[in-house]
């Protein structure tokens, strides 16, 4: 057999072309990648500190006390004078210190009647005095009764233990008896009584 030429083909132009672009940008390439990894070894202290002041500034946001007691879902069950169960509870509740008083979002307010009826309670807002049992609502407050009325106002007091309810807003009422606006209310025994006070007018179911 034949021994294998040693002879080198001489490159066409394709190939020329491709090595010309190789070597143009290899003369580009290497010095800006020679001086990246220059200053990547000068900086390089300087990146190991700020990592240590990053490390420290977490471990101290970590350690902080918080201020405020905060729970999520609270419930807060009693009973009022006549034995009768409540039930206050808020999708969030938070206790600044040593205060008594309880800020709540969204609070909600169940209490049992002496005739195995309710009233439910509910407000964008509100503040819960657990010595005294009171519980100030604000915003959207709407109260419902298990007899088909609904009871909407801005701002209300309710003492949970007296089992009696108050605000000054004005207030919107509906239900089997008809409609009714005034400038506030006064609920006694736990809605078996409303007293509806300043300036109202009622339009009466079926009254002609």
């Amino acid at each position: 057999m034949p021994s294998p030429s040693r002879e080198r083909q001489a490159p066409n132009p394709g190939e020329l072309a491709r090595r010309r672009l190789a070597v143009s940008v290899a003369k580009r390439v290497l010095p800006v990648a020679a001086l990246a990894l220059l200053a990547s070894i000068a900086l390089w202290p300087e990146f190991e500190s700020a990592a240590d002041r990053g490390r420290v500034a977490f471990k101290r946001v970590a350690e902080v006390r918080p201020e405020a007691l905060r729970i999520v879902e609270p419930r807060y069950q009693g009973i009022d004078a006549d034995n009768r169960p409540y039930t206050v509870t808020a999708a969030l509740a938070v206790q600044a210190g040593e205060e008594e008083r309880v800020r709540l979002e969204v609070p909600r307010a169940d209490l049992v009647l002496s005739d195995g009826g309710w009233i439910y309670v509910e407000a964008r807002n509100g503040l819960y005095d657990r010595p005294s049992n009171r519980l100030d609502l604000d915003g959207q407050v709407t109260v419902h009764h298990d007899d088909g009325t609904q009871l909407m106002t801005e701002s209300a007091a309710i003492d949970l233990v007296g089992g009696h309810a108050a605000g000054d807003a004005p207030v919107a009422a509906q239900g089997p008896f008809g409609t009714l606006v005034s400038e506030g209310f006064r609920l006694h025994d736990r809605g078996q009584r409303v007293q509806f006070t300043g300036k109202a007018r009622v339009v009466l179911e079926g009254a002609r």
